[in-house]
């Protein structure tokens, strides 16, 4: 066997050793995709601002609701390091902050199919819909609390999402498909980074569970106006 087919046999057979765990971590988060209809969980987030080099920390809680596939709604409650909440809905996000009893009403437009691609990721999306939006390159296995996961590197295909997002990281556990981790980083080299624990799937929800309870006496804000 001359030496150019030696280094091609290796090459596909390296190539082949990579396509194998993508292929399978694929299929598990097709298979948890399927009967996605929403999620509990403990949050933990991590923003990076690289012009500055601070990392700032936040915890609490989220509930995901998607009772039809279009639909995905969201109620995220920090408790740490200061109370606020965040609900999504559509293009609609509202911003509750209880210690000043103010709520800030944004509409996202055409960006609001942002949080569902890129903070949202990997919660009842299907594979086919991730080639369309991504390329997808498997990075390697890791364990994160004690449990086993596939780490993928999703790169937007578009130049529109591009511009907002360099690439997405997911962690797809290797017991149940779910997404455990997910890091986004953006072209100024900030990220965010959110990880679940205590995932409670297809929890009993209803549409009461993913909005805001909201207090009477609030202060209402679009600062969009």
């Amino acid at each position: 066997m001359t030496p150019t087919r030696i280094t091609l046999c290796l090459l596909a057979a390296s190539l082949g050793g990579w396509a194998a765990p993508l292929d399978d971590a694929l299929a598990r988060l097709d298979k948890a995709a399927a009967g996605f209809r929403g999620m509990t969980a403990q949050i933990r987030k991590i923003s990076y601002t690289a012009l500055v080099k601070e990392t700032s920390e936040e915890s609490g809680r989220i509930v995901l609701y998607r009772p039809k596939p279009k639909d995905l709604r969201m109620l995220v409650e920090f408790d740490q390091p200061s109370p606020r909440a965040v609900a999504f809905q559509g293009n609609k996000i509202q911003l509750y902050y209880p210690k000043l009893m103010t709520v800030q009403e944004y509409d996202l437009g055409k960006q609001g199919g942002l949080i569902d691609q890129f903070l949202l990721l990997g919660f009842g999306t299907p594979v086919r819909e991730l080639r369309r939006a991504y390329s997808i390159r498997y990075v390697g296995e890791e364990k994160l609390n004690g449990v086993s996961a596939d780490r993928l590197e999703l790169t937007p295909l578009s130049e529109e999402a591009a511009h907002h997002v360099k690439s997405v990281e997911i962690w797809v556990s290797h017991s149940d498909g779910m997404v455990i981790q997910q890091k986004v980083n953006q072209p100024s080299r900030d990220y965010v980074l959110v990880a679940y624990s205590s995932i409670q799937v297809n929890p009993a929800l209803k549409r009461a569970q993913v909005r805001l309870n909201l207090p009477k006496g609030v202060k209402k804000e679009t600062p969009q106006r």
